[in-house]
């Protein structure tokens, strides 16, 4: 894959769930206090503890925010955007979309939509679904609406153009993978058993380890967490201690998933006109 002028692209990414995580689960949940807290712990704590590891070392990041953790938190995600972070969309409540209506699935779109535009004063470049669901309408409704931008597919590890029946598209793929999630290493629930949390410092050499392979084959690096997750003390110095091994090797780009987006479409529309390229 060609880099970018800019070198080599390192993309962080936040999904600001908050108690959505909880409720999209099991509406049940928001009956449960203990529950919804530890939703709560990421705009309250992981949030700001983040914006603040990221300012220091001048990063900028892409947040994907529900539009209804807009609503409730909304001098929270000025204050992202104040930073000079991106905000994309993460739909309106964060239900898993198999589990929605076509209806019910538009409406989450534009609802969340019409928010972020109302907050950021434009569009939003970029979208991530909840639990990385897509449904047989999902692609048709990101390209009606322009998206720049999708972090979903796990079927590559640079990015691509996405092909949809038959069409070479402008819509840009950011791949990740459960291995650049923080929420298989660190989340726990009760009502998992045998689920363990990882030790921080396991967490960060995999990360690191990842990123030496990316880096090493000319690919790019797109990592997904979450305040609520990775904004606990400990977990925010294994980001900390990736950022610092990252920043150690030649002709890196930290970049929100939008200009990064920006950047490499040329030449990624280039390449798929002389060989295929990944699918939706």
């Amino acid at each position: 894959m060609p880099l970018t002028p800019n070198g080599f692209p390192v993309m962080l990414t936040f999904d600001l769930d908050a108690e959505t995580m909880w409720t999209a689960r099991d509406p049940k949940n928001a009956e449960r206090p203990v529950v919804l807290s530890q939703g709560a712990y990421g705009w309250k704590v992981g949030t700001g503890r983040i914006l603040e590891l990221l300012d220091r070392y001048g990063v900028k990041a892409t947040f994907f925010v529900p539009g209804l953790v807009i609503e409730q938190r909304w001098a929270l995600c000025e204050e992202i955007l104040k930073r000079g972070h991106e905000i994309g969309h993460h739909s309106w409540s964060h239900r898993w979309i198999l589990t929605l209506t076509p209806e019910e699935e538009r409406e989450e779109m534009e609802r969340g939509l019409e928010i972020i535009e109302r907050l950021s004063g434009r569009k939003p470049a970029g979208w991530r679904s909840p639990a990385a669901e897509l449904s047989p309408i999902t692609m048709p409704l990101l390209l009606e609406k322009g998206f720049s931008y999708s972090s979903n597919f796990f079927d590559d590890d640079s990015p691509y153009l996405h092909v949809h029946e038959g069409r070479q598209t402008d819509l840009v793929e950011f791949p990740f993978a459960w291995v650049l999630d923080d929420a298989p290493f660190f989340q726990y629930s009760i009502t998992l058993p045998g689920r363990t949390m990882q030790a921080p410092s396991a967490v960060a050499e995999a990360w690191c380890a990842e990123f030496d392979t990316l880096y090493a084959e000319d690919r790019a690096f797109t990592l997904a967490m979450h305040p609520q997750i990775i904004g606990r003390g400990s977990r925010l110095l294994a980001l900390e201690r990736l950022i610092e091994h990252i920043r150690g090797h030649e002709g890196v780009w930290f970049a929100r998933c939008d200009v990064v987006a920006e950047a490499l479409r040329p030449a990624l529309k280039a390449a798929a006109g002389t060989a295929g390229t990944g699918a939706a």
